[in-house]
């Protein structure tokens, strides 16, 4: 039979309020799109975010604007070719490229009888912890979820005026690894000030404490601050990684910004040919999207897969993790399932 392509859209209600220097969620909305050949169902997802300007309804027009491409995709077509019949009509849509691609990454894998990862690596050893992200709040409640949710590493969300007394209250709690994510609202003075002391306070690294087109002023960050600095909203697809590379320490990379799996493997291969750190990164989204995103954890140095765990319900089953260590589901493909 021609493979079926179809999407489903969820509201995903959070355990807390998250909130992010630009603004704050309780309910995160997503979309499901699964690709079935008739024996194996493949899935991937994407969510809505108002800063990349996604929407359930664009989201759902993308992918029925290439629905009849799977109408003559050959049997088995290797996932890369179909990135490239796809790329051109999804241009202004990297979150449902993103979606179609894991889907169909998950259902070849599942048609090739192997676990996704296994098709870029061997083995499961050493793989990065995730980190389990605190969103801001008041000091106290910020402390409340660490306290509930015992963790290695933390990333903590910053972009407020009492960023340093946050973080410094909170390693009065923990002696975990924090990873601070300011989300472009520092100014290059306050990250060098800021980077000194959070170094003494067991910070691993600062995620993009700039506006994302600051680029000037993050080739002054590489040179001068004494923590690395880690790119996200300045590295989106893969042609931003060369650029990255000449004023950040590392890269973040998110499937639904990059537009999947496939860009997301050359991002990766360019970034290792830099010699600069790769993490990748999550949405607040269920486990349809983070089991996707693990598959890529044996090439990373870091992992920011929590998505799901924020979650007061879960839509999906598929990857855990266990004191932030990755337990994979023993299936072919990405293991993830309704």
């Amino acid at each position: 039979m021609k493979l079926q392509l179809s999407i489903q859209s969820f509201e995903l209600p959070l355990k807390n309020p998250f909130t992010i220097s630009r603004y704050t969620i309780t309910v995160q909305k997503t979309v499901v799109v699964s690709i079935t050949d008739g024996n194996y169902i493949g899935y991937g997802e994407a969510t809505v975010n108002p800063y990349y300007n996604s929407t359930i309804n664009s989201l759902k027009h993308s992918v029925a604007s290439v629905k009849s491409i799977f109408d003559t995709v050959e049997k088995e077509l290797h996932p890369t070719k179909l990135w490239t019949l796809l790329a051109p009509k999804l241009q202004d849509n990297y979150f449902a490229l993103c979606a179609i691609d894991c889907a169909y990454w998950d259902l070849y894998a599942q048609q090739q009888k192997k676990p996704l990862r296994r098709f870029w690596s061997e083995y499961d050893d050493e793989l990065p912890k995730t980190n389990f992200t605190i969103g801001i709040d008041s000091i106290e409640v910020m402390k409340s979820k660490i306290q509930q949710t015992p963790w290695p590493i933390y990333k903590i969300k910053l972009g407020t005026k009492n960023d340093l007394t946050i973080i410094k209250a909170l390693r009065g709690i923990t002696d975990s690894v924090f990873r601070v994510d300011a989300n472009c609202a520092w100014t290059v003075e306050e990250t060098l000030e800021n980077a000194k002391i959070l170094k003494e306070l067991n910070v691993e690294f600062i995620e993009q404490p700039l506006k994302a087109d600051n680029w000037e002023d993050m080739k002054v960050l590489k040179e001068k601050s004494v923590l690395p600095i880690i790119a996200d909203e300045s590295c989106q697809k893969l042609a931003d990684v060369a650029k990255c590379a000449e004023v950040f320490h590392g890269i973040n990379i998110k499937l639904m910004k990059c537009g999947g799996i496939t860009p997301a493997l050359q991002m990766i291969q360019i970034a290792k040919a830099k010699h600069i750190k790769i993490m990748a990164g999550c949405m607040t989204e269920s486990s349809i999207g983070i089991s996707n995103l693990v598959q890529l954890a044996p090439l990373l140095n870091y992992m920011d897969a929590d998505g799901a765990i924020l979650l007061q319900t879960d839509i999906a089953k598929g990857v855990t993790f266990n004191n932030g260590e990755i337990v994979y589901v023993a299936k072919n493909g990405s293991g993830a399932s309704f």
